[in-house]
Protein backbone atom coordinates (compact mmCIF):
# COMPACT_ATOMS: atom_id res chain seq x y z
CA UNK A 1 0.00 0.00 0.00
CA UNK A 2 1.97 3.53 -0.78
CA UNK A 3 -0.85 6.32 -0.38
CA UNK A 4 1.22 9.66 -0.19
CA UNK A 5 -0.87 12.66 1.67
CA UNK A 6 0.61 16.52 2.25
CA UNK A 7 -0.42 17.19 5.71
CA UNK A 8 -0.17 20.83 7.12
CA UNK A 9 0.60 21.00 10.88
CA UNK A 10 -1.61 23.35 12.81
CA UNK A 11 -0.34 22.64 16.07
CA UNK A 12 3.30 22.22 17.04
CA UNK A 13 2.40 18.89 19.20
CA UNK A 14 1.04 16.94 16.04
CA UNK A 15 4.73 17.01 15.19
CA UNK A 16 5.78 14.53 17.92
CA UNK A 17 2.95 12.46 17.42
CA UNK A 18 4.12 11.76 13.52
CA UNK A 19 7.67 11.31 15.08
CA UNK A 20 5.98 8.07 17.24
CA UNK A 21 4.44 7.44 14.46
CA UNK A 22 7.41 6.89 12.19
CA UNK A 23 9.50 5.27 15.36
CA UNK A 24 6.35 2.89 15.11
CA UNK A 25 7.37 1.82 11.34
CA UNK A 26 3.66 3.37 10.82
CA UNK A 27 4.39 6.08 8.35
CA UNK A 28 7.62 7.40 6.96
CA UNK A 29 8.12 11.05 6.80
CA UNK A 30 9.67 11.54 2.90
CA UNK A 31 10.19 15.34 3.56
CA UNK A 32 9.83 18.20 6.12
CA UNK A 33 9.51 22.54 6.41
CA UNK A 34 8.24 22.35 2.77
CA UNK A 35 7.66 25.51 0.90
CA UNK A 36 4.56 26.26 -1.26
CA UNK A 37 5.91 27.41 -4.41
CA UNK A 38 4.27 30.13 -5.90
CA UNK A 39 5.28 30.66 -9.56
CA UNK A 40 4.56 34.57 -10.64
CA UNK A 41 2.07 34.77 -13.96
CA UNK A 42 4.76 36.38 -15.87
CA UNK A 43 7.29 33.84 -15.31
CA UNK A 44 4.72 31.21 -15.99
CA UNK A 45 3.78 32.50 -19.27
CA UNK A 46 7.00 34.07 -20.39
CA UNK A 47 7.60 33.48 -24.03
CA UNK A 48 4.21 31.54 -25.01
CA UNK A 49 3.78 34.08 -27.63
CA UNK A 50 6.37 35.65 -30.07
CA UNK A 51 7.35 39.20 -29.70
CA UNK A 52 5.65 40.45 -32.89
CA UNK A 53 2.34 38.13 -31.31
CA UNK A 54 2.56 40.78 -28.15
CA UNK A 55 3.56 43.78 -30.16
CA UNK A 56 -0.29 42.95 -32.31
CA UNK A 57 -1.65 41.52 -29.15
CA UNK A 58 -0.81 45.12 -27.44
CA UNK A 59 -2.03 47.33 -30.52
CA UNK A 60 -5.16 45.63 -30.19
CA UNK A 61 -5.90 46.22 -26.68
CA UNK A 62 -5.13 49.71 -27.53
CA UNK A 63 -7.37 50.07 -30.32
CA UNK A 64 -10.03 48.42 -28.48
CA UNK A 65 -9.77 50.66 -25.13
CA UNK A 66 -10.00 53.74 -27.47
CA UNK A 67 -13.00 52.30 -28.79
CA UNK A 68 -14.35 51.97 -25.67
CA UNK A 69 -13.71 55.40 -24.20
CA UNK A 70 -15.40 56.52 -27.18
CA UNK A 71 -18.66 55.54 -26.33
Amino acid sequence: MDNTMLIQITNQKAIGLIHELEELHLIKVIKQNIEPSITKLSDKYKGSISKEQGQKLNEHIKQMRAEWNNI
